[in-house]
């Protein structure tokens, strides 16, 4: 009897203990990462370097804008300004989207004898805070 009345009592435990009610959900897989860009990097070929000025014969300078990283899958955006160190009014700005490794510019609108900073900044169009700038002073003589 004490058997029958042990089983009775241990009865409803066993069977609440089999019960599939109250289960979690399955865990979500984690996202797959997202590939990362290489990092923007670029020349312009008539840069003098840091603390020389470039020579400007006229009032125009054709440049080229090359692209040493490898480009992004949806292009990059090229702007150039050019300001006039005096009062840093804009003499010229320029931006225009490439798929391209190299791109030429003309700066125009120079005046002889007046000292500029231009300023070329190159930005992947997917991953905006992938971007670059190099500045460097010309003048026109």
């Amino acid at each position: 009897m004490k058997t029958v009345k042990l089983l009775l009592v241990a009865l409803p435990f066993l069977l609440a203990s089999c019960s599939k009610g109250g289960e979690s959900p399955a865990p979500k897989p984690p996202d797959p990462p997202k590939p990362t860009e290489a990092t923007i990097n670029f020349t312009v070929d008539k840069d003098p370097g840091a603390g020389s000025i470039l020579g400007v014969v006229g009032t125009s300078q054709p440049i080229v804008v090359k692209v040493t990283s490898v480009l992004p899958t949806g292009g990059v955006t090229i702007n150039v300004q050019v300001t006039r160190d005096s009062d840093n009014s804009t003499v010229f700005t320029n931006s225009n989207s490439s798929v391209a490794i190299d791109n030429n510019v003309t700066i125009s609108g120079l005046t002889a004898g007046v000292l500029c900073t231009a300023t070329v900044t190159v930005t992947s169009k997917s991953t905006i805070t992938n971007t670059k700038s190099i500045s460097f002073k010309l003048a026109s003589k």
